[in-house]
């Protein structure tokens, strides 16, 4: 059988082998197009995303508790609540006997300090000095102007809110979210 005969022989497929080979490399030539546009394109993409610092659930319970059980130790039955970066609720501690109206109040204070990047008495406070801005605390139904809210950062990344409310005093409120934010050992706020 010549070079040429044994080119043109018919498998069981009905082709030569060679046309077989030919044809699957055809095949395989616009996958390997697709595939390394995909990996570029990923690639880009990728470039775009944004690495956001972010509250591990660990350190929220701990932050929580420590809030409450300094509460606790004072002698206030309070709530504590742990929102993340968008706002959301990641810990919520009652304690037996707080008011009804502490989950909310607790979420409120975590929820504003969070949004406007500072303790909530320090908007507590402004609205009275410039009562032009009141509508700060109408901004949507989750901001509440009182104290006991402190954003969480760690090296100025905010990566969340703390709040606590039932103590008789947003003083009292505001000692116990400090030493949740002590015990995971994030940024305290500056005095001015």
């Amino acid at each position: 059988m010549t070079p040429d005969e044994s080119r043109n022989e018919k498998t069981i497929w009905g082709e030569s082998p060679m046309r077989h080979t030919l044809k699957i490399k055809s095949l395989f030539k616009p996958g390997f197009i697709i595939l390394f546009w995909i990996s570029f394109a990923s690639s880009a993409i990728s470039q775009e995303l944004i690495d956001e610092k972010v509250l591990p659930l660990s350190l929220a319970q701990k932050a929580a508790n420590a809030a409450r059980k300094k509460c606790t130790a004072d002698g206030y039955k309070v709530s504590v609540a742990i929102v993340d970066t968008g706002g959301n609720l990641k810990v919520l501690l009652k304690s037996d006997g707080a008011g009804p109206h502490t989950p909310d109040s607790s979420f409120k204070k975590a929820y504003t300090s969070l949004t406007l990047r500072r303790p909530t008495k320090h908007f507590a406070e402004l609205v009275v000095k410039v009562p032009a801005i009141q509508a700060l605390g109408k901004m949507n139904e989750n901001i509440l102007l009182l104290a006991g809210g402190f954003p969480i950062k760690f090296e100025g990344n905010v990566v969340g809110g703390i709040g606590v409310g039932g103590a008789p005093g947003g003083n009292l409120d505001e000692a116990c979210a400090l030493a949740g934010l002590k015990s995971i050992q994030a940024d305290l706020p500056v005095k001015k």
